[in-house]
This record gives structure tokens, C-alpha cells and sequence, in this order.
């Protein structure tokens, strides 16, 4: 089941989408240096960053990390289903109706069940790993489930707004390709509407289930406290060190209930360096240190 906060317009998608998993190629991302590309807002009063609430056509989802190209354009990553027109669940990315490139995305804070709060950027949606198979033709049936990544390139007028760091946690600090063994620390910073902006109640630490030997390493299954729920969609996960490892998808109801699933990034990017057109997409490292400390 899927995930993200209600829509006025749709339905509510879940805090992710089924995962399953996918095969596409080895080509992994080498992570910005922090003094690369744009100037960053600094960490501490920047309004675009990882744990942005993020909102398109009502659905709000979280920003997971962010990321540059060769012209030193800006995106934030959210997951591909946060611009998916079905039902909450649907979890093959191949088959699912997806929102157009070109859709307005933006980026709030403050957002609850009663209002989506106060907008402090806005751009575009520019990738889709959803709408990307969809026009491929992709049939792989790992691919389909769990490649759940899309791309929102920040309004030029607002990338002063943005910086690169985790709140609470700081990172970036790469990204992992190791995958996650079961027991492996994880942490991640979910903004859910339904907290009602109760800042305190974002930061979660939680343990790998182990990775997932039959999707390919597309999936890590975890434990968090507390769980993923509606609107935390799409908000991204650290391993050991502060390396970037997934995007939060799914939720997982059998045969480990209340767990949740994220995709991997590193594969999820490499096929968007394949296949969005954006030359020289890469991650950028945040400029505050990772610092694993509760």
C-alpha cells in the first residue's frame, strides 16, 4: 500500500508503493562535492531541503534528498506515485497512470489535515520514473514495483532557498551500494501532514530486515520508530556513515506488518541518468556532517 497525504483531488495514496524489484545496470551516481554547482542556503533557515513538505495537485509527500545536473540545475527527489492519478493501491509503476511532466509541485511547510499550510517554493516535475516505463514499455517485473523515484526541478527564483542537508541528522554523505544486512542502523527524516507539524516526531531511527536477495537488491526492508505513515512517501533513508540508501515507498502489511519498504537509490538514479535526459544528474552531499546522535 502506498502512501502520502490526502488529496482534495485524488485519493490517499499510501506511504508507499508495493515494492518489487528490478534490474537496471550498475552505473551509480558519485555524490557532488557540498561547494559544487549553486550556492546553498545555509542548513539552519533554509526552506527547500530533505523533509520539505512537498505537495502536487493536493497529494503531500517529503522531499528525500537533493540533487544537480551539468548546468547546475537544481531538483528535489520525491517518489514517482506522489504524481500518481489511480488508487492507493496500485504498485506497478509500469501500468500506473502518472500526473504530465510539467506539473507544478510545491514546496510548504506548516501543512496539516486542515490546510497545506504555507508555501515557501515551487517547481516542476521534470522526471518520472512511473511515467518513464510507461512510455519505455519496461516489463521487468522488479523494475516496475519498486523504481518509485521521481524529480522536481526548483524554480529558479527559489533555489536560494534550498540546501542539501538531512535535518536533525545532517548527510548526505554519498551514496551507499552496499545494500543493508539485517540489524544495520538506518535513519530518516519523514514530514507528514498528519503530525501537524510537530517537528519533534520527524526524525526516525530504525533496523534493517536484511536485503532482499530475490528483487536484486532493489528493496530494503526495515523497522522504524515510528513507521512511515501518509505523507512521509518519498522521504529518503541514511545508512551507516550517512550514506544515502532509499526512498521510502511502501508500507508493508504481510508477512511483516507495519514495517516499510524503501527502494534503492543508487538504482533508481542510475536509471534516471539513463533515461530522464538530464545530463550530469547527481547527488549532492549535504553540508552539514552526519551526526547519528538521538
Amino acid at each position: 500500500m502506498r502512501f502520502s497525504a490526502p488529496s482534495s483531488r485524488r485519493r490517499v495514496l499510501g506511504a508507499a508503493a508495493v515494492l518489487a524489484s528490478g534490474v537496471i545496470g550498475a552505473a551509480f551516481a558519485t555524490a557532488a562535492p557540498a561547494t559544487a554547482g549553486p550556492t546553498w542556503a545555509p542548513a539552519a533557515s533554509a526552506k527547500i531541503h530533505p523533509g520539505t513538505m512537498m505537495y502536487t495537485e493536493g497529494a503531500q509527500c517529503t522531499a528525500n534528498f537533493v540533487f544537480t545536473d551539468g548546468a547546475s540545475n537544481v531538483y528535489v527527489g520525491y517518489a514517482a506515485h506522489c504524481a500518481g492519478t489511480g488508487a492507493a493501491t496500485d504498485t506497478d509503476g509500469c501500468q500506473a497512470s502518472s500526473l504530465p511532466l510539467g506539473t507544478k509541485v510545491t514546496f510548504n511547510e506548516g501543512g496539516s489535515l486542515l490546510s497545506e499550510g504555507t508555501q515557501v517554493g515551487s517547481g516542476t516535475l521534470v522526471y518520472s520514473s512511473w511515467d518513464t516505463m510507461h512510455k519505455l514499455g519496461t516489463t521487468d517485473a522488479n523494475t516496475c514495483a519498486y523504481n518509485d523515484f521521481a524529480l522536481v526541478k526548483v524554480d529558479t527564483a527559489d533555489v536560494s532557498k534550498v540546501n542539501p542537508s538531512v535535518p536533525f541528522w545532517g548527510g548526505p554523505t554519498g551514496i551507499d551500494t552496499d545494500g543493508t544486512a539485517a540489524g544495520d542502523r538506518v535513519w530518516t527524516y519523514g514530514n507528514s501532514s498528519l503530525r501537524a507539524g510537530l517537528e519533534p516526531l520527524s526524525p526516525h531511527t530504525g533496523i534493517s530486515l536484511g536485503d532482499n536477495a530475490a528483487d536484486g537488491g532493489w528493496s530494503h526492508p526495515l523497522y522504524t520508530v515510528t513507521p512511515g505513515i501518509p505523507g512521509d512517501s518519498g522521504s529518503g533513508f541514511l545508512s551507516d556513515g550517512g550514506k544515502a540508501i532509499g526512498v521510502l515507498s511502501t508500507l508493508g502489511l504481510a508477512p511483516l506488518p507495519a514495517s516499510n519498504n524503501i527502494g534503492d537509490l543508487a538504482k533508481e538514479l542510475a536509471f534516471a541518468q539513463q533515461h530522464s535526459g538530464l545530463s550530469g544528474l547527481q547527488l549532492v552531499n549535504g553540508t552539514e556532517p552526519f551526526s547519528p546522535i538521538l
